[in-house]
């Protein structure tokens, strides 16, 4: 699958440059930026999106204290 984007001067320089100086090409590094980072922007975008959706319900939170005496794990 093809896929294109804009990349601001500055980061479209350093990809060149980086790519340059070690001889691979800028998908490369692309890849790399995918494979080393995505899993962690994945996780943030979807926990904020399930937060926001969790407080447009308007369910009850409790405390953790709550939370352990409902459990018995006080006990």
């Amino acid at each position: 699958m093809t896929l294109s984007i804009r990349l601001q001067d500055d980061y479209m320089n350093r990809l060149d440059y980086l790519a340059k100086k070690t001889n691979r090409p800028k998908t490369f590094y692309v890849k790399e930026l995918f494979n080393r980072h995505f899993d962690e922007l994945e996780d943030i975008y979807l926990a904020e999106t399930a937060l926001e959706e969790f407080k447009k319900s308007g369910e009850k939170t409790i405390s953790l204290d709550e939370m352990r005496t409902e459990l018995g794990l006080d006990d």
